[in-house]
């Protein structure tokens, strides 16, 4: 019988440090999700390249949406071409995960509303509140994930289900049916990762210095719940929620 396939849709372009340390992003979202059998392919979306559409989608049992230095309301031409190709995958009831920007511009694509985030940037770890009633998701009540993000999901798509919250950011996460799920924050970063992140931002004025040594301070508070959201994510791209 042959492994279930994957795509990663590479929202991001690789920093040396990420690419030379963890292989890029994708050997980053294939150390948490990648299983014996499965095979995994990687589209590197921001630069133009897809899945073929013409039966080259049918190849594939789900999707992976990743994070962005760009914004998900922007009006980019790959950006405009992603959201086709994710009104398309929701027509197919394909599985798609998103994650930060993915999650940003799954909500776009199928009708809710993205934009700055009015309290600014949320970089460190912040606990999430899950919603624990909903009969398709299993999740605890609790976790603590990493973030790094200034955009954020004011409304939902029609009929998708707010599954997450925190004090700063009042959709964290959400579902729609069976086979798409967002997730403001980043279960797929280490503790490393994010403080290069936080150097980079930094380095390119987008924050000021003193704010990323208190960011750096507030991060090492709190452990982020890594095998908690791996759990989670593993399990909604392979039908086991």
């Amino acid at each position: 019988m042959e492994g279930k396939r994957y795509a990663v849709l590479l929202c991001a372009e690789d920093s040396e440090y990420v690419r030379k340390k963890y292989g890029g992003y994708f050997g980053v979202f294939i150390r948490m999700l990648a299983e014996e059998g499965e095979t995994w392919d990687v589209y590197k979306v921001v630069s133009g390249e897809f899945p073929e559409d013409d039966g080259g989608l049918d190849l594939y049992d789900g999707f992976v949406i990743t994070g962005s230095c760009n914004d998900a309301h922007g009006n980019d031409a790959w950006i405009h071409r992603l959201i086709a190709l994710i009104r398309k995958l929701h027509s197919m009831k394909k599985k798609i995960l998103g994650i930060c920007f993915g999650h940003q511009i799954l909500c776009r694509a199928l009708g809710g509303k993205v934009s700055r985030s009015p309290t600014g940037w949320d970089i460190g770890v912040r606990i999430i509140t899950l919603k624990t009633s909903s009969p398709s998701v299993m999740l605890p009540s609790k976790l603590s994930v990493i973030q790094c993000h200034r955009d954020e999901v004011w409304e939902v798509p029609a009929k998708a289900e707010v599954i997450g919250w925190s004090e700063k950011t009042a959709i964290e996460m959400f579902k729609l049916g069976d086979h798409i799920m967002g997730i403001q924050g980043h279960p797929e970063y280490n503790i490393d990762i994010l403080f290069h992140l936080i150097d980079r931002l930094v380095q390119r004025h987008l924050i000021l210095e003193a704010y990323g040594v208190e960011a750096r301070a507030k991060v090492m508070l709190t452990e982020p719940d890594r095998e908690a959201w791996k759990k989670i994510c593993t399990s909604f791209l392979k039908t086991r929620l």
